[in-house]
This record gives C-alpha cells, structure tokens and sequence, in this order.
C-alpha cells in the first residue's frame, strides 16, 4: 500500500486519530491525503499542514428531523460527493479510511462508487449511527474497545485500538522528570513530592468539572495537594479567582500540548471519558475519576468509562452526583490510600494498546493484499 485517504472530518474525536494514522504511515514512506468536511475543517487543515500532511475541505452538515437542516444535509452530501470523487479519481489510492461521523458520507460513497477498497474506524465502546450506516460500504472495520453492538455492523469488525498521537505515546517519564518540564515551561514551582492530580474537561473544558470538583473550605488532609487544571478556553480567569481562596499550589492552564508530562506528573487525573482520554489513560496506567459528559452521542462516554472502570483503572461520578462536599471527602480517601489507587491505575495497562495506528494501516494493508 503506497497511497491512503483519510476522511476524518467532525470534531476532534474523529480528526486526531485519523492524524495519528496519517503521520505514521507517512513515516513509513507512504503517501497520505486528508479530506475534511465540517465546521472545523479550516482549522483542522492547519494543524495538518504543521505535519507537511495533504488535505482538503469539503461541505458536510448532519441530518436533522428539521426540513430546513435535512435540505441542507442533502445539499452538501451531493456536493461533497461530486468532490471527494474527483479528488479520489485524482489521488488514486490504495484504500479509504473513514474515522466515523456523517463527514465521512461523502469520501465514503465516492470511493465505493469507484471501487477503491473502503475502511472505517470507530472510537468509542459503542458504534455510532453513522458507522453503523457507512459500514454496508466497507470491507472492515477497526474498533477502539470491545463494542457493545458490533455485531449490528454490516462488515467484519477488528479491535485495533484507539490511534494516539506519536509523542503522547513516546513521552512517558518519571513524575520528578515531568514536574521539572512543567516548571521550566511554565514557571511554575511544583514539587515531585506533593501529591499530583490533573484536572481537565475535554478541549472545550467542563462546567461541572470546573466549578464542582473544588477542595471544600481548606481542610487540613487535603492542603498538600497541588492541582494541574486545564480550564478550556475562556474559562481560565474565573478558575483562578476559585483557587486564589483557597492554600494550595496549582498550575492553570486553558489549554497545553504536553498531554505527556501532565500525565507523568499525576498521581491521579479527574477528566471526562471520550474516546482518547480512557486511550490515554490505560497508556499511561493512572488511576481515574471519571465524570462521563452527560449529552454524549448515545452516551457512548458512560460506556467508555465503564470499560476503564472494569479493569480497575477508574471510578465514576455523574454530573449529578458531583458536589464540593463529595469531592473533598473522595479526594481525603485518596490521599489515604494513594498506593491502592496506583496499583488500580497501572493494573489498566493490561487493556492499553499504544500501537494502534499501526494496527489499523496493518489491517488495510493484509485486506487489501488479499483482494489483489
């Protein structure tokens, strides 16, 4: 295999992984086209550009019960057939992978249209509807977790992992060596021998997250903890405002890059439950809160943590369960018990799989191989 399209448009659920597939397979010395379709797609090519990786936008909505939305839908699902074929046509290659959502309508029908072997992937413990739908056109699909409804696919189904970012993988350190980065590139003054709990929401951050999951009062147990909070954009100054009250050393940030060192420092990581964050998590073997976002797609992030949990790597709070009080009584246990819960947490490596990318471009490849 010398030429692979990726369509991996929507949000960054879908984009990152296919990114990560991409990167690798153009290490290999293979030739790579991302087509994108979405909102985001502009922004989503300049992240691809920094990578010297090809791609090209194309309209893409989602269908909706609304007449107005739907007309739209169908709109832009015409014209971004009669684009991806062309680009298709022109790249010629190999195989199509599609990472899931309605942005993938397009790529997909126009390469079935033209015989080119099609793929999918999918990164969550529940296939979604549009796999679900697209999977009648594909040879295969690669699966992130063991998946609650597989067998509704229309294709063959392989587990293969969610594809992480190369250095996220590559990155892991000791929590001494990643506190002394962090310092450096923040100048911070956080210590390696404070208990260490990173916080964050999700790229967009968390409201519940952000202002519930706060030490209660100044209790005298959990003082000695220091925070690593990634706010989401927006939300950065009003978090501080919270943490200016209260006696203990944090380090706030709307957003970072360095996923590898905040996960190094941790002792413990209270986040959301998408599809890369419990990825990440077992790669790393932290022991996790998890608060599974409650308006997920069929609420595939409450299965998701469920299969962190499963493998003794997580504990589950629900929005509406979480409360000042609860989270200063939960975080007292911890700080108690912190060799228990890092045991549970390293345990959740058994279920890590750090080389899914090449998973799936080695899926392609054996397929592919065979029709030939």
């Amino acid at each position: 295999m010398k030429k692979l399209i990726i369509s991996c448009g929507g949000t960054g659920g879908h984009f990152m992984p296919g990114l990560s597939i991409a990167r690798t397979f153009q290490e290999q010395g293979g030739e790579v086209l991302l087509l994108l379709g979405g909102k985001n797609a502009p922004k989503q090519m300049e992240t691809a550009r920094k990578y010297n990786i090809v791609s090209m936008s194309f309209p893409a909505s989602y269908p909706s019960g609304n007449p107005i939305r739907m007309t739209k839908f169908l709109f832009h699902a015409m014209s971004g057939f009669a684009k991806c074929k062309k680009a298709i046509k022109q790249f010629q290659p190999d195989a199509v992978l599609a990472m899931g959502s309605f942005a993938s309508l397009a790529p997909v029908t126009a390469a079935h249209s033209l015989k080119i072997p099609v793929f999918l992937h999918d990164g969550n413990t529940k296939l979604g509807k549009a796999n679900l739908f697209l999977s009648r056109y594909a040879r295969a699909m690669a699966l992130s977790f063991p998946t609650l409804n597989a067998k509704q696919a229309k294709c063959p189904t392989i587990q293969t992992g969610f594809p992480l970012r190369p250095e996220l993988v590559a990155g892991q350190m000791s929590k001494a060596d990643a506190i002394a980065e962090l310092n450096k590139l923040y100048n911070g003054d956080l210590s390696p021998d404070k208990p260490t709990v990173l916080v964050f929401g999700g790229s967009l951050g968390a409201e519940t997250i952000n202002r519930k999951l706060i030490v209660e009062g100044d209790p005298e147990e959990t003082r000695d903890i220091q925070f690593l909070r990634l706010t989401g954009p927006g939300k950065l100054e009003s978090l501080k405002e919270i943490y200016a009250k209260q006696n203990c050393k944090v380090l706030a940030l709307e957003s970072a890059q360095e996923m590898h060192l905040f996960y190094s420092a941790a002792d413990l990581v209270i986040s959301r439950s998408g599809g890369s964050t419990v990825s990440e998590l077992a790669v790393f073997g932290k022991y996790a809160l998890l608060l599974p976002y409650p308006f997920a797609a069929e609420n595939h992030q409450e299965d998701n943590a469920q299969w962190l949990a499963a493998a003794g790597g997580a504990e589950i709070l629900h929005d509406h369960e979480a409360s000042e009080h609860d989270f200063t009584v939960w975080l007292q246990n911890w700080l108690k018990n912190q060799e228990s819960f890092r045991k549970r947490g390293e345990q959740s490596r058994t279920i890590a799989n750090p080389d899914a990318s090449q998973q799936v471009l080695d899926m392609i490849k054996n397929i592919t191989n065979s029709l030939k």
